[in-house]
């Protein structure tokens, strides 16, 4: 496979700085997202770093992002604020919003705020863990004006795919991160499996008749994704109602785009509204951290220790995998699907930039 690429992670932020100069962002906006989106690839979440790249340009041109734009506080109360995106950058607008939820921890004990007419921010687990370096516990999610999730027992996309993540210190063991679609898989799981021409599991999306499909192209023409469980049988209502939950918080709450708002106002601008809420809580207030940091170590290597199924080697808690996969890719590059290398040499031909980067 000739189109195949491994890139170090420094060529990579290059390339991603160098596409959105050429769309008119200030150099710290800049930074900031190629700094999250690598910083997602590292971590092996692959659907969500330099993949987006050719659908943030399709968002740019159509003028859903607005590359210089900087948020705007519209309520600040407390331990709580609201933030007006003004449709800037997803990844730069979050950045401000998480940082402004710790300082309120840090002031009050704990912080929440909650974000409207921002843009894709990328992974979830990106602003949960800016939480981790203050000793505190950090909550992030998004949701979606362009629906791909269908409630259970229904059979037309009214969800986005609703991600949460929950970061957590410990002491010797690495952080717990949780980092989750409240579908049954993030719709940009389907774009990895379409770019590598590999069939996804069923059970997964469904097909335009409702039926569940292993071809990532037809889910991804369809956009009938299963919430978490797959089935009612499976417990799909859960799933349903977390998706629901995030859609509260980082829609209904912030002033943003809920459900399938965008669809019933056909004649709205050019403006994504996507939602954020991010909180942060500090341990210290609650308890010792030193003694909390102990019992975060007891829990994870409890479970970690426990009896393996038949078959397995390991038990990993959430977070793990990411660590690991970031080092490694640190170390050996980050490997680029040949259909998403189709696609960057496109965008760059379009913008005017070399790709692959020098280096």
């Amino acid at each position: 496979m000739t189109d195949t690429l491994v890139l170090g992670h420094e060529r990579l932020r290059a390339f991603i700085v160098a596409v959105l100069d050429r769309w008119g962002a200030p150099p710290a906006i800049a930074a900031t997202t190629a700094e999250l989106m690598v910083r997602t690839d590292l971590r092996g979440v692959d659907s969500h770093g330099i993949g987006m790249l050719p659908k943030y340009h399709e968002w740019y041109r159509a003028g859903y992002i607005v590359p210089a734009a900087e948020p705007e506080v519209v309520r600040d109360a407390g331990p709580t604020a609201t933030l007006d995106g003004r449709q800037g950058f997803g990844h730069h607008v979050a950045r401000i919003a998480m940082e402004l939820a710790i300082g309120k921890a840090r002031a009050h004990g704990v912080g929440f705020v909650a974000v409207r007419n921002s843009n894709h921010y990328g992974a979830a687990a990106n602003y949960s863990m800016m939480a981790l370096a203050h000793d505190m516990i950090g909550v992030s999610m998004t949701n979606s004006p362009w629906p791909a999730t269908v409630p259970t027992f229904g059979r037309r996309p009214m969800l986005g795919t609703n991600p949460l993540s929950v970061a957590a210190p410990a002491g010797r063991e690495a952080p717990f991160v949780l980092d989750m679609a409240t579908s049954t898989v993030a719709i940009g799981k389907l774009h990895v499996a379409s770019r590598w021409a590999r069939p996804i599991p069923a059970g997964w999306a469904l097909d335009p008749a409702g039926r569940p499909t292993t071809d990532p192209d037809l889910a991804l023409a369809s956009r009938l994704l299963t919430p978490l469980g797959g089935t009612p049988e499976q417990g799909s209502h859960k799933g349903y109602g977390l998706s629901v939950m995030v859609d509260i918080l980082a829609g209904v709450l912030a002033g943003a785009a809920h459900s399938d708002v965008q669809r019933r106002r056909p004649a709205a601008p050019a403006r994504a509204d996507v939602g954020h809420f991010f909180g942060a809580v500090d341990v210290a207030r609650f308890r010792p951290l030193a003694e909390f940091r102990a019992d975060m170590d007891d829990l994870l290597r409890s479970l970690k220790d426990s009896p393996k199924a038949e078959g397995a080697d390991r038990i990993w808690v959430a977070g793990e995998p990411e660590w690991e996969c970031e080092a490694r890719r640190r170390r050996e590059g980050i490997p680029l699907a040949p259909g998403l290398v189709r696609q960057l040499r496109a965008l760059a031909a379009a913008v005017g930039v070399p790709f692959p980067p020098a280096g």
